[in-house]
């Protein structure tokens, strides 16, 4: 494990009370996409540390980065304060929900902020060229919640191999400016965007009640095979 003193070197808003950190690093860091790190941020004098995905690709080398949806917990209260310069302690890297690359086929259904160690991995798969068969389907409750959208749109236009489907849960939705996909992620939609689901491997990230729906319906309804599901659970501080 590696541990950098650094400072901030940029906050990028990405979508409706979400926001990106971005560290400096002073030579490349060595991680794989989908890995997680420690933050270590002063609080009143005191090192408080917490967890994040990173969120740039490995390809991406001229800094490390997480995204994290805004709370009024005192940890994500005190890094919403955070200055360009302000000094932060990152360990890293760690965890194995990792990019398989030697998998063909991959299908990615995440919902909110779980998108973040996916968003990583796409980009990887891009900017390496990779010939994975790649499709996501991404829930939220609104289209201003759709967090990474510009960046994914560029790499489902950079790759024919890509596919990403965005899906919408409010009933309040204004369905003269949405035409994309409404509703939870089901059985249905499933087998619908992902007619060769038995073919692929399953990354499943986002919070854990939709983990764990997701993953009872992949093993128990589609009969996946606990070879080809990967999970992680996004639990908010």
């Amino acid at each position: 494990m590696i541990t950098l003193e650094t400072t901030l070197s940029d906050v990028i808003q990405r979508a409706e009370g979400v926001k990106s950190f971005r560290f400096k690093v002073g030579k490349p860091t060595s991680f794989l996409a989908g890995q997680f790190f420690f933050v270590t941020i002063r609080i009143n004098g005191e090192e408080r540390t917490k967890h994040f995905s990173f969120s740039n690709s490995p390809t991406e080398a001229r800094y490390i980065e997480f995204t994290k949806r805004i709370t009024s917990s005192e940890y994500s209260t005190a890094l919403d304060t955070m200055k360009v310069g302000d000094w932060a302690r990152l360990k890293l890297p760690l965890g194995a929900f990792t990019l398989e690359n030697e998998r063909s086929k991959i299908a990615f259904l995440s919902g909110g902020i779980g998108i973040t160690p996916i968003r990583s991995m796409i980009k990887y798969v891009v900017d390496t060229k990779l010939q994975t068969d790649i499709v996501l389907l991404y829930s939220n409750r609104t289209e201003d919640q759709i967090i990474f959208r510009g960046d994914f749109d560029e790499m489902q236009n950079a790759s024919a191999n890509i596919r990403i489907v965005y899906t919408l849960t409010s009933k309040e939705l204004n369905k003269a400016s949405w035409n994309g996909r409404t509703g939870y992620v089901n059985e249905g939609m499933i087998k619908e965007e992902i007619p060769d689901y038995l073919e692929r491997v399953f990354y499943v990230c986002g919070p854990p009640a939709m983990v764990n729906g997701m993953m009872d319906i992949l093993k128990n309804k589609l009969s996946i095979s606990q070879d080809n599901l990967k999970s992680e659970n996004f639990t908010g501080y």
